[in-house]
């Protein structure tokens, strides 16, 4: 049977990986394929790097030139980014070429427009190694959970956020200085803004989001809130208190509409994801037929995501001659059925909360912010004084019940209005994970 040709774009880490894959391994995709896939075109910023990783395939210096050849039959898409990048993925759709992506950015924030494309050109479009690196999470939400109505997923799907709150919690350190371990290990960049802030988990649960709700994706809707402002302290209260915390991507289908959001969260310490630790990735998924399931890996790294690149690759190998009809849906529903829906504000959603108080340490204290509470229908789970920081001022750590977020944010404010509290309150959100 004829071979596939790839045209691969991007040879850094995971192409690299890539094409270490497909050499490495080919007898054993071939065996599972009944072809072989061949890389018959490379572009990449360094031609003595594609000499040396793809000495078989012709070095393209214009990605725009590769994305046309007609030995190409799949576009392998490691560039990242979107920019020229975009324009590209859409040279290549348009030119009849199938695409495999790692690319999160690209498909959260134009993903409406390539998958339209590329249903007017009769393209497959193939994302996998886009969420959680070689977890296979886009297949069990894609195909594994059909059957199901999907209830909410949340992840740990950042592994720079991952590494820096586990080594704060098991070392107790500061939030700049395992920033700075995380960025000499190679775990953060030099420019560490699109993981510790939350960009790169919005971008992943954009798209799981899309895929769980049948919807268009819309990575504007997503609430951020990332990493760089938590103390150590409230990371070792939450453990005293039976709780860890985690960068969450979160979303939730409710009755007054859909949660899309990533923030810090407390998540108690007997729930597998609050024991994920260092630079893994999980992401559990809770649906009416199956109940809960967990998904568990390695997020990133060169051979864990070039394995989902070329089980993309084969999937679509699969499925070049056959009916578009058996092909699976690009956001998994069909394409009349991907419909927008309500996106809950953040002042909407229900969650529990954590506050961290610093007042007066005087009596009534305590009553004035109960009362506060008490007045935006916050209800107190536990309320406990972790200690006199100086001769007049002590700091009290609160667990709420459940409740809407608007509530909370008015509390807050009251709170602080007292001239017993002299600084701003610490808010981290919490997560039973039972629903």
């Amino acid at each position: 049977m004829k071979s596939v040709n790839i045209g691969l774009l991007g040879l850094g880490t995971v192409g690299g990986g890539t094409a270490a894959v497909l050499q490495d391994n080919a007898a054993e995709i071939s065996r599972r394929l009944g072809r072989d896939i061949r890389i018959s075109a490379v572009c990449d910023a360094k031609a003595e790097r594609a000499a040396q990783l793809c000495p078989d395939a012709a070095f393209v210096q214009d990605p725009f030139e590769l994305v046309v050849r007609e030995d190409v039959d799949v576009v392998v898409e490691l560039f990242g980014g979107t920019g020229i990048t975009k324009d590209v993925i859409l040279k290549a759709i348009s030119s009849g070429k199938h695409i495999v992506t790692a690319n999160k950015k690209l498909l959260a924030e134009y993903g409406n427009e390539v998958f339209a494309l590329a249903a007017e050109n009769n393209v497959m479009v193939q994302f996998e190694a886009a969420v959680a690196g070689g977890i296979p999470i886009i297949k069990a939400l894609r195909e594994g959970l059909a059957a199901n109505r999907i209830r909410s997923i949340a992840g740990i799907i950042n592994g720079t956020s991952n590494f820096i709150l586990t080594e704060m919690r098991e070392k107790g350190s500061a939030f700049a200085d395992v920033l700075k371990e995380a960025q000499a290990l190679g775990y953060a960049e030099a420019d560490p803004t699109f993981d510790i802030e939350g960009h790169d988990a919005g971008h992943k649960i954009t798209i799981m989001s899309a895929l769980a709700f049948g919807m268009p994706v819309d990575f504007s809707a997503c609430y951020l809130e990332g990493i760089s402002k938590l103390d150590s302290r409230d990371i070792k209260y939450a453990e005293e208190l039976g709780y860890r915390i985690k960068l969450l991507g979160i979303t939730r289908k409710t009755d007054k509409g859909i949660e899309l959001r990533v923030h810090p969260t407390l998540i108690p310490e007997c729930r597998l994801l609050a024991n994920v630790n260092g630079v893994m990735n999980a992401v559990r998924v809770n649906a009416d037929m199956v109940g809960e399931t967990l998904y568990y890996g390695a997020g990133a790294g060169a051979l864990p995501t070039a394995s989902a690149v070329v089980a993309d690759i084969i999937d679509i190998a699969r499925l070049l001659d056959a009916p578009s009809g058996y092909r699976v849906p690009y956001l998994a529903f069909q394409p009349d059925q991907v419909q927008p829906q309500t996106l809950l504000p953040m002042d909407e959603i229900t969650s529990s909360y954590y506050l961290r108080v610093c007042a007066a340490d005087k009596p009534g204290t305590l009553g004035q912010i109960a009362n506060l509470l008490a007045k935006e229908n916050v209800s107190i789970e536990a309320l406990i004084q972790k200690g006199v920081i100086d001769q007049s001022t002590a700091e009290i750590v609160i667990l709420t019940h459940s409740t809407v977020e608007k509530n909370i944010k008015n509390a807050i404010a009251a709170i602080e209005a007292l001239d017993c509290v002299d600084t701003p309150i610490t808010m981290i959100r919490m997560e039973s994970l039972h629903d």
